[in-house]
């Protein structure tokens, strides 16, 4: 299982990093979206996960038998910025759209 995971965000990671280095800007938009879901996903696997713990605090039970749950709450933080700056990308997009009749990145066509 964590090759799987390890597997995901590396290539996560590397289309992310490929997105970004394009000359359009909803390239570069989409590749930050993509490292932004590879670090989520990164910090997620951090934390661990247990199969068939309990998920209240009982007496008796070792404490080490429970997930952290800060890595999971960095990561619901992260999902919730990640989608607001996205829309402001976005409209940052449309707006040099309009101004330069271009997406490219520096707002020029490229030969």
């Amino acid at each position: 299982m964590e090759f799987i995971l390890s597997l995901g965000i590396g290539v996560m990671t590397g289309s992310g990093v490929w997105l970004i280095l394009r000359p359009r800007t909803y390239q570069v938009i989409i590749g930050l979206s993509l490292l932004s879901y590879a670090v989520n996903l990164f910090i997620f696997g951090v934390g661990g996960l247990k199969v068939n713990a309990p998920a209240i605090l009982q007496e008796g039970v070792d404490i080490s038998a429970y997930t952290d749950p800060v890595p999971q709450a960095l990561v619901l933080t992260a999902i919730v910025i990640g989608f607001a700056t996205t829309a402001l990308f976005l409209v940052v997009l449309l707006a040099a759209r309009g101004l330069t009749g271009t997406d490219h990145v520096d707002g020029r066509e490229q030969p």
